[in-house]
This record gives structure tokens, C-alpha cells and sequence, in this order.
């Protein structure tokens, strides 16, 4: 079972190279890289809490959990 906070690092470690590459791509298109950065930071944090709730949801249904034995020997 995953833990709250093992959710959060896979989204942090996750969203930075995500973050790097809309960087990238909005200071391309803009020209400007203060605002690519502003879009990146926002970015990011929307998508952290996104990832997260979604990590939350799948770790709290069963769909495709094998349920563990009765007991064990």
C-alpha cells in the first residue's frame, strides 16, 4: 500500500522533468522567459495536486487489487 507521502515524491520527482519541458516549450513559443516560468510554476503545482488525488483515488479502489489470504501459515 502506498503511503501519503511515497504519493507526493513520485509526483514531485515526476512533475519536474514535466515542468522543464513546458518551460522549454512556452519560452519558444512566447520569446519571453519570465513568462515561462510563471506557466511552469503554475503548471506544476496544479498538476502535483492533480497526480496526487488521482495516486489517492486508485490506491482507495480495488479495481485490479488481489485481495491478500485469510491467513497465512
Amino acid at each position: 500500500m502506498e503511503t501519503h507521502f511515497r504519493s507526493l515524491i513520485k509526483a514531485v520527482s515526476w512533475r519536474t522533468g514535466g515542468t522543464l519541458v513546458t518551460v522549454a516549450i512556452t519560452w519558444v513559443v512566447t520569446g519571453r522567459l519570465d513568462l515561462a516560468v510563471k506557466v511552469g510554476v503554475l503548471e506544476t503545482v496544479v498538476k502535483i495536486g492533480a497526480f496526487y488525488l488521482h495516486e489517492r483515488i486508485w490506491n482507495w479502489l480495488d479495481f485490479g487489487k488481489e485481495k491478500p489470504p485469510e491467513y497465512q501459515i
